[in-house]
């Protein structure tokens, strides 16, 4: 999937999309949900913790870079949930992977202003940014799986 934008010559460029991850932190069968603090006009809907692959990183790095800064935890990157969801009108793609903590770290809201571990048949009592909707209905059949 690529984007076009226009140049000053009036050339159409094509650019890849920024790439956006997201953590699924799954520990005892429930996955950590976390309330959004800005900007205000999504303040308090929930997402998975995670944010941009910066140039020459990779996802998996990224991943863990933006769990630590987010959450001060260390986190082991497993699979990918789900497929590609695209965002922001198809310039930017958001690709979440399954996570666990490491070393009994537990996670801290420093960028949020919520957390909350849900178990798959608690997915659907807080309100998923519309982007991270596709992301749980895919990870609902991985939490039930994981609380047998």
């Amino acid at each position: 999937m690529r984007t076009e934008r226009v140049d000053g010559n009036g050339q159409a460029e094509r650019r890849e999309p920024k790439v956006i991850v997201g953590a699924a932190i799954i520990s005892g069968g429930r996955v950590l949900a976390c309330a959004r603090s800005a900007p205000p006009e999504v303040a308090g809907r929930y997402e998975f913790p995670g944010g941009k692959v910066e140039p020459g990183e990779s996802e998996v790095a990224a991943l863990v870079r933006e769990c630590a800064e987010e959450l001060a935890v260390r986190v082991a990157i497993g699979d990918r949930v789900g497929g590609d969801v695209r965002m922001a009108h198809g310039r930017s793609v958001l690709k979440v992977y399954t996570a666990r903590l490491l070393h009994g770290d537990q996670p801290q809201a420093l960028e949020h202003s919520a957390m909350r571990w849900l178990s798959a048949t608690e997915l659907d009592t807080v309100t998923w940014l519309p982007a991270d909707a596709p992301i749980v209905a895919a990870l609902r059949p991985l939490l039930l799986a994981a609380a047998f």
